[in-house]
């Protein structure tokens, strides 16, 4: 079908297909494709949701923090706060002086207060919930006695992030009160832990998991949390995203903060109560190898989802309900939304409808909707919806701009090959910056070194390349998916994916 492109260009001016980063994707929900992982959390059979970043955890997170609040609590009774928002990011920077000083125990305490403080401040203080809460008066009088024994402070009014992170420090110095005492003479100083010396049992002494070194009276905090959630007859489910902003990356106190985290879903372990994390896979492997072990983390996988993954028909049904949100695009292409949420058959109709049917002519190239895949995908095979949606938008853009400037004519698609070839371009610029140059500064100058290159390199080239420590460069590399290794007998070859080929301007061929 041919059509006008000056009807074109006005259709995909007012195409929005949403925003790659969640907070600010106003199609969440719209567009919301339920994966696996979203049914677990649904059934609440997960309580650490690990992803590469863009593979949709935040996503994840704000569908059911700002959409599915409402129908849990009605269908589930299940109370959900949330803690660790975007805007928040920089006020817990602005506390980095005080988690410093903080070692993993401290950070075990530290989460445990934090995360009493969002049951209390969202749920027993939330007035949206006092008619729930009628028959908990005792309940919560108990609470607040238990908060008060563990001097955790009643704060009447709504705080702020930055007023609830100041007085969570405050109550953290408060439980643990050391001595530091100066040696004459310059001879050094030496540091006492008060409560860890006094035997009136303000501390426990017995060893019971991650809750040895919290406050006897925690218990308390715990238990009445929970009584008052069981006499409304209620589940809270408290949820942590953005953990890869809020401390500084590959930091010591982001290791001890982040272990102390998952001890602390340990803590919190009950029927009443979740706590439910989303963390980047590669921030998890990294803190897990980090330290003598990690006894916890067996009780912690128990309850852990598969990592984020998106198949090809995932990406298919993400794609065309972000198209086909958009009415005019919808009605101008005849497009039967009912169809659409029903049958995996017609969304690849529709998909056509948009795109052609290869990006490249010839009899072995691939479609478009796997070629889209297929040059999205990272060294470990992994596509993230952030990916797609940042090339499509940038494809978009560029088709918008070409009917605009050349309106006269037809057009066989919506949106053509070379204007899918430029969003995988500026696609792969951003990757360069956004992702290898910002997240991994660390291996950059190992990836610098494959600039103006070639696609594939043989083992003999990479030696040459890397000197001795060839292997260990060579197998960070593949860790981030940077690189893909394929072994033939007596030979391998290293190939860079098509998603960083033209923002490090490769060209294509080998090097052996």
């Amino acid at each position: 079908m041919a059509h006008s492109k000056s009807q074109l260009a006005g259709l995909l001016s007012g195409l929005d297909l949403g925003s790659s980063v969640a907070e600010q994707d106003n199609l969440l929900e719209t567009a919301r494709v339920e994966t696996s992982v979203f049914g677990d959390l649904m059934r609440d059979r997960v309580d650490l949701v690990p992803g590469t970043k863009g593979s949709g955890k935040s996503a994840l997170y704000r569908i059911f923090v700002d959409f599915l609040a409402r129908a849990l609590l009605d269908s589930r009774k299940v109370i959900i706060a949330h803690g660790v928002q975007s805007q928040g990011d920089s006020v817990f920077l602005a506390f980095k002086d005080h988690f410093d000083k903080l070692d993993e125990d401290e950070f075990v305490m530290f989460w445990c207060i934090y995360l009493v403080s969002l049951g209390n401040e969202q749920f027993v203080k939330q007035p949206r919930f006092s008619e729930l809460l009628k028959p908990c008066v005792s309940e919560i009088e108990a609470f607040k006695r238990a908060c008060a024994q563990c001097r955790i402070p009643e704060i009447k009014s709504q705080r702020s992030l930055r007023d609830v992170l100041g007085w969570v420090l405050a109550v953290l110095k408060a439980w643990r009160p050391k001595l530091k005492y100066r040696l004459p003479k310059d001879a050094g100083e030496f540091e006492c832990d008060l409560f860890g010396a006094v035997s009136d049992g303000t501390w426990q002494t017995q060893t019971q998991g991650d809750n040895q070194l919290l406050p006897r009276y925690f218990s308390d905090v715990k238990y009445t949390l929970e009584a008052i959630l069981a006499k409304a007859n209620l589940s809270l489910w408290l949820m942590i995203d953005r953990l890869d902003e809020i401390f500084p990356r590959r930091s010591n106190v982001e290791t001890l903060a982040l272990r102390g985290l998952l001890r602390t879903m340990r803590v919190f372990e009950s029927p009443r109560m979740r706590v439910k994390v989303f963390l980047r896979d590669d921030i998890l492997d990294e803190i897990v190898a980090s330290g003598d072990g990690f006894t916890t983390l067996t009780h912690v996988t128990a309850r852990q989802s598969d990592t984020l993954q998106w198949s090809v028909e995932q990406i298919l049904t993400m794609i065309v309900k972000r198209l086909f949100a958009y009415a005019p695009l919808q009605t101008y292409l005849a497009v039967d939304m009912d169809k659409l949420d029903a049958n995996r058959e017609y969304q690849a109709e529709a998909f056509y409808k948009v795109f052609p049917p290869k990006v490249h002519t010839g009899k072995n190239q691939s479609p478009t909707l796997q070629w889209i895949y297929n040059h999205t995908a990272d060294g470990q095979g992994v596509v993230t919806p952030r990916d797609v949606i940042d090339l499509l938008t940038r494809a978009k853009q560029c088709q918008q701009d070409e009917f605009s400037s050349d309106p006269l004519g037809k057009s066989e698609w919506v949106i053509g090959s070379a204007a899918i070839h430029y969003g995988l371009t500026e696609l792969s610029k951003k990757k360069r910056s956004t992702l290898l140059q910002a997240e991994f500064p660390h291996l950059w100058p190992h990836i610098r070194k494959f600039l103006g290159g070639k696609t594939e390199y043989g083992e003999s080239s990479i030696k040459e390349m890397f000197g001795k420590n060839w292997a260990e460069v060579t197998e960070d590399l593949i860790s981030i998916g940077f690189l893909t290794k394929s072994t033939r007998p007596g030979k391998s070859t290293y190939r860079i994916p098509f998603v960083y080929r033209d923002g490090l301007e490769l060209t294509q061929g080998r090097k052996d």
